[in-house]
């Protein structure tokens, strides 16, 4: 219970890692703010089994692609609990098609609910860890991100994490002084049961582990990078992905 009297804000968190990641962290103690865009049911879900564990969990909506969304979201949650000592942006869907495929609006909902959602929740989030001298910011991009390399049937994608990676190594450093870490996790192909057999067999051959992962791997990680054993981590990028390289 190394995080009692943390609170934690996991954006998309009703459904898939988000939800992984907040059961993850209320088990070590942490008061869970639950973010969800449409999912309510889901959300209410996490909320009501976070509860009947013994933990403290409330489920917020917000649209975090927008900056008012993002900072309501923020204010919402510090005026519940008092503080924000841990944020993960979850949120970030994904898009695969052609780039002579990919409209207008195709490219600026990638852009902005993979992207600008992180700066925006991170620019209001912040005023709370710095006030408390301690933070931990964890941010997910997905396991290419760093080699900047052309990839055409997700550019919008490949290029909104490469900016969460960009984003996260800055706030590293400018916020190091203030006692707070950002960091990033990079996943590969995570089992989310949103898979064919088919598509599963034929993944798994790709993976030198010869295994998909799993919203555990991911949300253990997360759970590691907000204790005070990774207290001198900050503007990591950690890829988790088996071996596997796009």
């Amino acid at each position: 219970m190394f995080l009692k009297g943390k609170v934690a804000l996991v954006t998309g968190s009703a459904r898939g890692i988000g939800r992984a990641i907040a059961w993850e962290l209320a088990e070590e103690g942490a008061s869970l703010v639950i973010n969800y865009l449409t999912s309510k049911e889901a959300a209410l879900s996490v909320v009501a089994d976070i509860d009947q564990q013994g933990g403290q969990a409330i489920a917020l909506q917000a649209d975090v692609s927008t900056a008012e969304g993002a900072a309501r979201l923020i204010k919402d949650a510090g005026e519940t609990f008092g503080r924000i000592d841990i944020l993960v942006n979850n949120v970030g869907p994904f898009l695969d098609a052609e780039l002579a495929q990919v409209s207008v609006e195709d490219w600026q909902y990638i852009l902005a609910t993979n992207l600008h959602s992180c700066f925006y929740c991170c620019h209001s989030a912040l005023k709370y860890m710095r006030q408390l001298h301690w933070g931990r910011i964890i941010n997910i991009a997905f396991s290419g991100a760093h080699y900047l390399k052309a990839r055409h049937r997700i550019v919008p994608y490949a290029i909104a994490k490469t900016g969460v990676l960009i984003l996260s190594k800055s706030l590293a450093q400018a916020e190091a002084q203030n006692g707070i870490t950002v960091n990033v996790i990079s996943p590969g192909i995570i089992d989310k049961d949103d898979l064919s057999e088919p598509d599963r067999a034929e993944w798994i051959k790709r993976i030198p582990a010869s295994a998909l992962g799993t919203p555990q791997d991911i949300s253990a990680l997360v759970s590691f990078l907000c204790s005070d054993k990774a207290s001198n981590i900050t503007g990591a990028n950690i890829v988790v992905s088996g071996g596997w390289q796009p």
